[in-house]
């Protein structure tokens, strides 16, 4: 108060007036401190090049001072696997993942990642939630989730095998130790893959010392975009999956802080990511295998692939009988796959 006083006697009234206009008249957004939100994503450094910082370096910049997101790669503040449960305490605001690789504790997270076979090309992922009502599953399942908001879904790339030794045959994954998502993993197994789970950056070392004999957790775009198309030989053509499925998710309470030109600039923001990865990803599965020159192309005979898609649709039912909403999702995916095939080139070819 002394200090007040002494300046009130130097101003005059006639300054402490003023200053009191500037102050009224100030925008509100100075009168608070900046939004800081902390935000992980599944990728590495090389990959969330692309796959993320983009649409975040947007966001801030656009933002425009009110709002700053700092952007952390695979399992620098928390291992991928515990960013569900770092987000719903508020450890973490926001994350971009697969529902699958984040142990999401809701009955559709197996659709999350690479669902065998759930997709032939990358469109068939937005095409399913905007169009087909994944969207509102989604929403609902997340509904009944404490502390976690579900905000939206995209497509990455495909799901095939870049290994140290050739594969021309299913008989050839038999006894492969293999990176991967859980849920494909899971469906691997039953053609004698082993799979392994480690962390992101850890991938390529163990490739090099044989403790992985390959790895099935993305498209050639990746192998060559982070490194791991250096230490590996071949790549097999064939996928279990078209495209892999990921979704931004945010803290609950902190989404519903943020003031709604803000949650816009956001899901622009998201949509953007989302568009990036469409172009960036059909640009270098194509490029890399043309173009690449460091790995080896391989291929499954088709009639003998034909066995895997067939042998993905018994999965489909056993997953289906866990939950009544995950029977709905297999449903949609059953209609959708049919009306692909009825509807022909360039939806479905064969």
């Amino acid at each position: 108060m002394t200090d007040r006083r002494d300046f009130l006697k130097k101003a005059g009234l006639a300054g402490a007036a003023a200053v009191g206009a500037s102050a009224i008249s100030a925008p509100y957004v100075h009168a608070q401190s900046k939004i800081r939100w902390r935000l992980q994503t599944y990728a590495g450094p090389a990959l969330a090049e692309h796959v993320i910082k983009p649409s975040i370096d947007a966001f801030n910049k656009a933002a425009n001072g009110e709002m700053e997101i700092e952007l952390y790669y695979a399992d620098q503040l928390v291992p991928t696997g515990e960013l569900f449960r770092a987000m719903q305490r508020g450890t973490i605001d926001a994350v971009q993942s697969d529902d699958d690789s984040i142990a999401a504790p809701v009955d559709v997270s197996v659709f999350g990642g690479y669902f065998p076979f759930a997709s032939r090309y990358s469109l068939d992922v937005p095409t399913l939630f905007n169009h087909y009502g994944l969207k509102e599953i989604w929403e609902e399942a997340y509904g009944e989730v404490e502390g976690v908001t579900w905000l939206s879904a995209g497509a990455w790339d495909p799901c095939n095998f870049v290994t140290v030794e050739p594969i021309r045959s299913l008989e050839d994954l038999e006894g492969k130790r293999v990176f991967t998502f859980p849920t494909a993993g899971k469906f691997l197994q039953r053609f004698g893959v082993v799979p392994v789970t480690l962390p992101w950056e850890d991938i390529e070392v163990a490739i090099q010392t044989g403790e992985l004999d390959g790895i099935a957790w993305s498209g050639i775009t990746e192998d060559y975009t982070v490194g791991w198309a250096d230490v590996t030989n071949y790549y097999l053509t064939n996928n279990i999956s078209g495209a892999w499925a990921g979704s931004y998710f945010a803290n609950t309470e902190r989404w519903e802080e943020l003031p709604e030109h803000l949650k816009t600039l956001f899901r622009l923001c998201m949509d953007s990511s989302h568009y990036y990865r469409q172009h960036w990803y059909w640009w270098g599965e194509a490029h890399y295998r043309t173009t690449g020159g460091k790995l080896e192309l391989t291929s499954i005979p088709e009639s003998e692939w034909q066995t895997v898609e067939e042998e993905a649709l018994k999965f489909w039912d056993e997953i289906a009988a866990q939950s009544e909403r995950n029977a709905r999702v297999v449903q949609i995916l059953k209609e959708y796959r049919a009306t692909m095939q009825k509807a022909g080139p360039p939806y479905r070819y064969g």
